[in-house]
């Protein structure tokens, strides 16, 4: 790789939009990074503005193609995206015709449900991967044709697509295009096929036409309008956010698995060229698509981790700053019995319970915030707990966890998880390997690597969390969060 070039990264979470500048070495050089604002209607609703979306990652964008030195220095654009978000525009005039549908949103649990009830479900899974939850796109692309009635009125000028698709098209002035891994989000794209399933697209009521092309995740997929940055910038990778930083996190061989913890928290283990088929309420998806050949992986989805970080500094004014509940949890020896079910959005996997409530169980006088605040860090431990069984009955155990996400820099949290798994977890210099992934498949897209195993330089060296907790006070643990989420002790 020359020394000379820089690769772009645009990495689309839910509460920010970021541009990262990578060397030919894969170190950092530069990050420009805006908030998004949140939309909640009311219960279960949560929508962004695509506009600002877009404008916003353009303002970035252009000050790090500026601090690479010109367009000239860059090989080549990565996208990646907050996944099942959907987004609903114009083809004529680019412009979108309503609020982005967030994949956090809930308001097609009733659709969902009565699919499920029909029988569809198993079918569904089947062939996607994938179990029927308001979570995935099709869902709110249907809501979208029957609630919103200038998305309708378009007929063959609508497009829908989820964020990268959305940016892709506003860079280039119209490339209609979306990766295997995005793809494979939406109950539409089936695990071993090349192009959308006409029979779930007549099942969830969405067009054909207004999807996009389903494209590989490296390649020279288009180029950037030239009065965009100065001069034409190829595009040249695409993920799913959560497939890049299993990319990211160097997990390239079958078996190999990672939690990022974001907004939610989300496992992938690398399963090779094989589809998986849970039988254990875990998912089936694309993890990446090269020179023709696809890997799977199995994904276990948590709505909520960062997030109620966030809900319990901004909504209940308990924390002053997210890093604070690290400090509160290691201000108290335990969490005095007080259990947090993360339940804000309902409960994704294992247990895919959408109607399922936030709790906080076990309050006494001697609970204090410092007490919930550990519970609801401790939270994400139970959970993953509970996903190792999972992911061990279908087959696919883990040895090593690897961890990454804003979350993970969170040292008490990493040795939590750690202890209540007894697992050794690992954890990369750079946390934030969603755009690192992103940034080796644009690199492979540029030529500027040959495959994954020649980009391993891109991949950051490793702290390790082994496990320091003894049996009892795991069980404890678990028997108290089992009761909290009404299951029974094993």
């Amino acid at each position: 790789m020359s020394d000379d070039l820089c690769i772009l990264v645009l990495d689309e979470g839910t509460t920010s939009t970021r541009v990262i500048l990578y060397s030919a070495a894969g170190d950092v050089l530069a990050i420009a990074q805006e908030e998004l604002t949140q939309y909640y209607p009311s219960p279960g609703l949560v929508e962004h503005d695509a506009a600002e979306i877009w404008e916003r990652t353009l303002r970035c964008a252009r000050a790090m193609v500026e601090r690479a030195g010109g367009p000239s220095r860059i090989a080549g654009i990565g996208v990646t995206n907050q996944r099942e978000t959907v987004v609903a525009w114009d083809r004529q005039s680019g412009d979108p015709v309503t609020r982005a549908i967030v994949w956090q949103d809930r308001r097609t649990d009733e659709q969902c449900r009565a699919l499920r009830d029909a029988g569809h479900e198993a079918a569904i899974q089947k062939t996607t991967g994938l179990l029927l939850d308001p979570y995935f796109s099709a869902s709110k692309m249907a809501w979208i044709l029957r609630n919103v009635p200038e998305a309708a009125a378009l007929g063959d000028r609508l497009a829908f697509g989820t964020v990268e698709s959305w940016l892709v098209w506003k860079l280039t002035g119209g490339l209609h295009i979306s990766d295997v891994s995005n793809a494979s989000r939406t109950s539409l794209f089936p695990l071993v096929g090349s192009t959308w399933d006409d029979g779930l697209c007549d099942l969830f009521g969405v067009p054909r036409s207004a999807l996009p092309e389903v494209v590989p995740s490296a390649g020279a997929f288009g180029r950037t309008l030239p009065d965009m940055f100065g001069a034409p910038i190829a595009i040249t990778g695409l993920a799913g956010d959560q497939q890049a930083a299993t990319i990211g996190q160097g997990c390239f061989a079958k078996g190999e698995a990672k939690a990022t913890l974001g907004t939610g928290a989300f496992i992938l283990s690398n399963m090779g060229i094989t589809p998986p088929l849970s039988t254990h309420r875990l998912l089936g998806t694309v993890l990446c698509e090269l020179d023709g050949v696809r890997t799977y992986a199995l994904e276990g989805s948590v709505f909520a981790a960062g997030s109620v970080i966030k809900w319990l500094r901004d909504s209940l004014g308990m924390l002053s700053s997210s890093a604070e509940s690290e400090t509160l949890a290691r201000s108290v020896p335990d969490s005095a019995g007080v259990v947090f079910v993360p339940a804000l959005s309902g409960l994704g996997a294992p247990y895919w319970q959408p109607e399922a409530r936030a709790s906080v169980t076990g309050l006494t006088f001697a609970a204090s915030r410092a007490h919930i605040a550990r519970a609801a860090l401790e939270s994400i431990a139970h959970v993953f707990h509970d996903l190792a069984r999972a992911y061990a009955a279908d087959g696919a155990g883990w040895e090593v966890l690897r961890l990454d996400g804003g979350m993970s820099a969170n040292d008490w949290l990493a040795q939590d998880i750690a202890n209540v798994l007894g697992l050794r977890c690992e954890r990369p210099t750079d946390v934030e390997t969603t755009a690192r992934g992103a940034a080796i498949l644009a690199a492979i897209g540029a030529d500027l690597f040959p495959d994954l195993n020649a980009a391993r330089s891109f991949v950051s060296r490793t702290d390790v969390f082994e496990p320091r907790m003894g049996e009892v006070e795991r069980g404890e643990r678990l028997v108290a969060w089992r009761a909290a989420i009404g299951m029974p002790r094993d």
